[in-house]
């Protein structure tokens, strides 16, 4: 009985693919940086609000890609895409399924909530963006990650809407700077979700999934990521140069090293199938250029 409980909780863990929950956690602290900063006071209450709908958020996306992947064989085979845990039985479709409409009650619940309770419904169509980007990524009948803007849906998401949100809720006013603020952020989330495209390129086009990468194909794959970075080396410098940061943020260039190491893992893996491995080396990348974003933030503040 113990034995089967901890199987279990294993595959809610695999189902809920915790190490990308920090592409949520970097865009929510850095709006709730600004809201502060706009409003001079933390609000921990309402901070704990948007956190606990915007994890619930990505926790339903993850499950909702898993059930509408499986509905349309994408995950079948040799796919490496998804948890997996419908695949090897791991656990039941119902139960996902059940699971990422409890998840996405819950965060309209709470969204609902808060823009109550704080009046705050100029929200809504932020809400709305999210939930129906969160759903319709693989989902029919607008399946838009199959047809090459899921990194562009993740970017508007993971960084305008998120940050704005987080600052709009802690300020309760919305304003431009954390929509500026927010360009990097999301161009490295989409990079996250770019480069996880890269292993499954072959049977997404034989599932008639053509993402990003697949449309770019395999010469131009790598340098779609390089592209990415750039932009999101130049956004910083210029955020940087306009005294949005503090100038600690140009520490985000030492990190070049590492996007190298990336680029020239790729270029040297014959089968891209084992970039999957190494998947670890672009949410390093992220986590520490948001870091040191939050940290110029907060050193202008002082």
């Amino acid at each position: 009985m113990e034995a089967n409980l901890k199987l279990k909780i294993r595959a809610w863990i695999q189902a809920g693919r915790p190490p990308f929950y920090i592409a949520t956690f970097i865009p929510l602290a850095i709006g709730w940086i600004l809201g502060k900063q706009q409003c001079g006071s933390w609000h921990p209450e309402r901070f704990f609000f948007i956190a606990l709908g915007s994890f619930l958020i990505h926790l339903a996306t993850n499950l909702a890609n898993d059930v509408f992947d499986h509905l349309q064989g994408t995950d079948d085979g040799d796919s490496i895409g998804g948890s997996r845990v419908i695949q090897e039985g791991a656990l039941s479709f119902t139960a996902v399924k059940n699971a990422m409409i409890g998840c996405y009650a819950s965060a309209c619940l709470i969204g609902l909530y808060a823009m109550s309770v704080w009046n705050l419904w100029g929200l809504l169509p932020l809400m709305a963006v999210a939930l129906f980007s969160s759903i319709f990524y693989v989902a029919p009948p607008v399946r838009y990650g199959y047809h090459g803007l899921g990194e562009v849906s993740v970017a508007v998401n993971m960084g305008p809407v998120m940050v704005l949100g987080t600052s709009w809720v802690i300020s309760e006013n919305p304003s431009w700077l954390p929509v500026i603020v927010s360009i990097p952020v999301g161009l490295m989330v989409a990079s996250i979700l770019y480069y996880q495209s890269l292993p499954d390129m072959k049977t997404d086009a034989a599932a008639g999934k053509r993402t990003l990468a697949v449309r770019l194909g395999k010469k131009w794959a790598c340098r779609g990521l390089i592209f990415q970075w750039i932009a999101v080396y130049g956004s910083i410098i210029l955020l940087t140069a306009s005294g949005t940061v503090s100038r600690i943020s140009l520490i985000s260039l030492a990190t070049l090293p590492l996007l190298i190491k990336i680029t020239r893992l790729i270029r040297q893996t014959h089968d891209w199938v084992e970039l999957d491995t190494h998947g670890k080396y672009v949410r390093i990348l992220y986590l520490i250029n948001g870091l040191i974003i939050i940290a110029g933030l907060l050193k202008k503040q002082l």
